[in-house]
């Protein structure tokens, strides 16, 4: 069957402006020159605040989720003066635990769904894997556009996925992501963020980070652009994540920088600004603190 791009085509159409790699350049190396880990602790207590914070491992069970959730819920007790993570990012299957265990009114119980990490599987199944996670206390899915459809052009297909899983969650949070070292140029980063923002997306991510690559500054700027553009279009406001091999506090204040050189300082903050990472949590709040931190 061809593929049926002409919705699509008409959604691009409005974007005519050509993709600008030297604005791109540029933008990420003023984020990058602007990002001190020692210069500001406001900065920092803010960006902790927007962590996704994550366990996705394969050896995860019962028990390692609840003592991740337990480590939340002592955090407030520990630093009554800084705020918590924005929430805590599990497998569907681990739902349950998470939303019954945790205190922290703020946190948010996020799952991955949708076949994650390919998206390689039956839209039905998508759909029962999302259901179930909501069914079980998730107030945010994270799920992945299956990067084969805007290689081979069939966007119609991509939207209708994320129209139904979308449909499914309802007022629950949909973050997608785009699995950007997949799409070979940043014209199709350009393309997939528009097709998800057009099924209605509310948060677009940078990847899954199990692919064996990570986000990138370059493809994550394109990113903001294209919900910036796509804001002034439209009039609805969407997040932006980065997550995938974000090691140091330096890689997330670039991140960090990039939001507020193209979307703005409405933009950083946990409701539209997200950093999903199992490591940074301690490392930001070592900084904060002014001495090594294992609370996580």
């Amino acid at each position: 069957m061809e593929p049926q791009t002409d919705r699509y085509n008409e959604v691009f159409s409005k974007y005519p402006e050509k993709l600008n790699s030297e604005w791109v350049k540029s933008t990420v190396k003023t984020a990058e020159n602007k990002s001190n880990p020692k210069q500001d602790r406001e900065t920092l207590i803010r960006l902790f605040n927007c962590i996704d914070l994550t366990s996705l491992k394969t050896t995860d069970n019962e028990d390692t989720i609840l003592s991740l959730v337990e480590k939340v819920n002592s955090f407030e007790e520990k630093y009554p003066d800084l705020k918590p993570v924005a929430s805590i990012c599990v497998y569907p299957c681990y739902a349950r635990i998470v939303s019954r265990s945790l205190e922290v009114e703020e946190v948010k119980t996020c799952c991955v769904a949708g076949g994650f990490p390919s998206a390689q599987t039956f839209p039905e199944v998508k759909i029962a894997e999302t259901s179930l996670a909501i069914h079980d206390g998730a107030e945010e899915i994270d799920i992945v556009q299956n990067p084969g459809h805007i290689l081979n052009g069939d966007y119609e297909t991509l939207a209708q996925e994320t129209d139904e899983l979308k449909a499914v969650c309802g007022d629950k949070t949909l973050k997608v992501i785009i699995e950007t070292s997949a799409l070979g140029n940043l014209e199709n980063v350009r393309k997939a963020s528009l097709t998800a923002l057009y099924s209605g997306a509310d948060f677009i991510k940078t990847s899954t980070g199990k692919d064996g690559h990570t986000a990138d500054p370059e493809s994550f700027c394109v990113m903001c652009r294209t919900i910036r553009e796509y804001a002034d279009e439209t009039g609805r406001i969407a997040g932006i994540k980065a997550a995938g091999g974000i090691n140091s506090v330096k890689e997330a204040l670039i991140y960090w920088n990039i939001v507020g050189e193209v979307l703005g300082k409405e933009w950083q903050n946990s409701s539209r600004f997200r950093i999903g990472t199992s490591r940074l949590a301690n490392l930001i709040l070592s900084e904060i603190t002014g001495k090594e931190c294992s609370h996580f």
